[in-house]
């Protein structure tokens, strides 16, 4: 939900030479349909199973970055699945960038696109308030505010390979 998951998820998997891999990208590729249209025809639950399986899947891969969706440690024990797979980290921006980055991508995001401003401020902190315990399970947390040009995702990544004592 705006974290900068995708953004840094690739740079760090370049900084490191592995693949990477977006989690809803990779479900979109095997159901060959949107997020939304699975949502639409499944619900959330269904669509929740099917990311808890490509999940399953996607851990057994060695030598990649996997991003996860937003809403994907809050179900099953998703998170202990991610833990035994490798390193795991909670991206977490401020919550004034994260603010903005809801604001700027709304118009991608079906669950935004009506809201105003205010509206999202409201939605993002309840969402947190209800994710960020979930969250809190990875290993790490690494401050993802700084991710707007380049050179920033470029450090980023590197700071990020640092804490996770990668050589790269």
């Amino acid at each position: 939900m705006g974290a900068g998951k995708t953004t840094l998820g690739k740079a760090l998997a370049r900084t490191l030479g592995l693949q990477f891999i977006d989690l809803d990208d990779f479900i979109i590729a095997r159901q060959h349909k949107s997020i939304a249209q699975i949502f639409a025809e499944v619900g959330e639950d269904g669509f929740r199973r099917l990311e808890r399986r490509a999940l399953e899947e996607v851990a057994e891969y060695e030598d990649v970055v996997i991003s996860l969706g937003g809403g994907t440690p809050c179900f099953f024990d998703n998170m202990e699945v991610v833990r035994r797979a490798g390193r795991s980290v909670y991206l977490k921006p401020s919550e004034e960038v994260l603010h903005r980055r809801l604001i700027e991508g709304k118009k991608k995001r079906p669950l935004l696109a009506d809201k105003n401003d205010a509206e999202i401020l409201t939605f993002m902190r309840e969402q947190l308030a209800w994710r960020e315990p979930y969250y809190l399970k990875a290993e790490m947390t690494f401050n993802a505010s700084n991710l707007e040009c380049k050179d920033d995702i470029h450090l980023s990544a590197e700071a990020l390979a640092k804490m996770l004592n990668i050589k790269y």
